[in-house]
């Protein structure tokens, strides 16, 4: 399929994923003088010379007079692709095994070739794994190289001796879900994935003959037995790739929340990146205002409270406060963020004791409409040492508790 709009048009396969369109913008509002410094022309000036320098010590420079076959196919490639930038290939003169990589220099395409890579691919998958780097080289271009620079502060931020685990997470999903994607390029060649995944294994195998359809069946059964997420730190594995690939393929766009599953996983406490922090942060925050709803809970203490987590937090705010919404996205979460969440109602549950069971009780209603409702009790009769017997009577009878605490009390604020 190569009409416009289908998952085989190259237009749509570039297209950034929605993380690195998130991650762009959080970086380039959130840290506007380090952008400034990775997008100015010193710095790309400088990435360029040692670039070339770099690849005329360590690679043999194939002459498109000596080699016009592979530059054909190369070229092929490219004009499907739709990239006009020179390009020139290289061969690697220190490979451990088989493969391909895209070294970027801006307006200039190189692309070096490791390994016996063109004897032991077929001349079709050997143009899909070019698609998958000349991917790189045009992800890279757009926008006024926003990505590059988005890889080159990340990159620099997790290497950094006082970096964030958040900087680290951040910079291992942002290369995740490029090798992910620059995977889809090679589906503009050729419709079917078979083709891409056939290069991948034998690429990561150094066999000669695999057959990609088996190596499906293989990634199905992982993914039958278990929820898997990847652990690569460059790449995802080999059996995510494969499937990722076949979905791009299957369902072109609305494969991207099959696959932000299977690269990124659920929201989790112990590896939140830096979006996953602004997530968390916002759940907290939506948390909050939908205990503070009610205003005999606006109390002096819970709404100072409150403002610990967010100074400027004022409880009148209504936005983004739908309980189904938060519900939804808490189905969707680790372990980890709902009993952080349950910890902060308890908090809130107990922080004024003036108003005796009655937080508690709305902290218990909350927590069922939110879907962790039985995490809370958890907590509440870990933390609390209440009985299973109180508890079952306060949970049963919170409604009552709250309306009475309600028709009780004047607001403070």
């Amino acid at each position: 399929m190569n009409e416009a709009g289908k998952p085989t048009d190259p237009a749509v396969i570039l297209e950034t994923l929605p993380y690195h369109r998130e991650i762009v913008e959080y970086l380039a509002t959130r840290e506007t003088e380090l952008w400034k410094w990775f997008s100015s022309t010193a710095f790309l000036d400088e990435y360029a010379a040692n670039t070339r320098l770099e690849l005329l010590k360590s690679c043999y420079r194939f002459d498109p007079a000596d080699h016009a076959e592979l530059y054909a196919l190369v070229e092929a490639v490219r004009e499907r692709l739709g990239l006009a930038a020179p390009l020139t290939l290289y061969q690697s003169q220190s490979a451990q095994g088989m493969n391909a990589s895209l070294c970027y220099v801006p307006g200039e395409a190189h692309l070096v070739l490791e390994g016996p890579i063109r004897a032991t691919l077929s001349q079709d998958e050997l143009r899909a794994i070019v698609a998958h780097e000349l991917a790189h080289f045009l992800l890279w271009e757009r926008k006024e190289v926003a990505m590059l620079v988005a890889d080159q502060m990340l990159s620099a931020m997790a290497a950094h001796p006082r970096a964030e685990p958040s900087h680290v997470e951040s910079a291992r999903l942002f290369r995740l879900y490029l090798e992910v994607h620059c995977d889809r390029a090679a589906l503009a060649i050729s419709p079917d994935p078979l083709v891409a995944i056939s290069a991948l294994i034998k690429v990561q195998t150094g066999l000669t003959d695999v057959q990609a359809e088996s190596y499906l069946k293989q990634s199905d059964e992982i993914f039958g037995q278990t929820e898997v997420k990847t652990e690569g730190l460059t790449h995802p594995e080999s059996f995510i790739r494969a499937r990722a690939l076949k979905l791009w393929a299957d369902r072109g766009d609305a494969a991207a929340p099959e696959i932000a599953r299977m690269t990124e996983g659920p929201l989790d406490l112990g590896r939140l990146s830096l979006l996953g922090q602004q997530r968390l942060t916002d759940l907290t925050r939506r948390a909050l205002l939908r205990f503070l709803e009610p205003t005999w809970l606006r109390t002096e203490t819970l709404v100072a409270h409150s403002r610990l987590f967010f100074p400027a937090l004022n409880p009148d705010e209504r936005d983004s406060l739908d309980a189904g919404a938060m519900r939804e996205e808490l189905t969707g979460v680790a372990d980890s963020v709902r009993n952080y969440l349950c910890y902060v109602l308890l908090d809130l549950a107990t922080v004024d004791p003036q108003l005796e069971q009655a937080p508690l009780a709305a902290a218990l209603t909350l927590a069922d409409d939110l879907g962790i409702g039985e995490a809370f009790v958890t907590k509440v009769a870990e933390e609390l040492d209440l009985s299973k017997r109180v508890l079952t009577r306060l949970r049963r009878d919170s409604a009552k508790i709250v309306s009475d605490a309600a028709s009780a009390r004047v607001p403070e604020s």
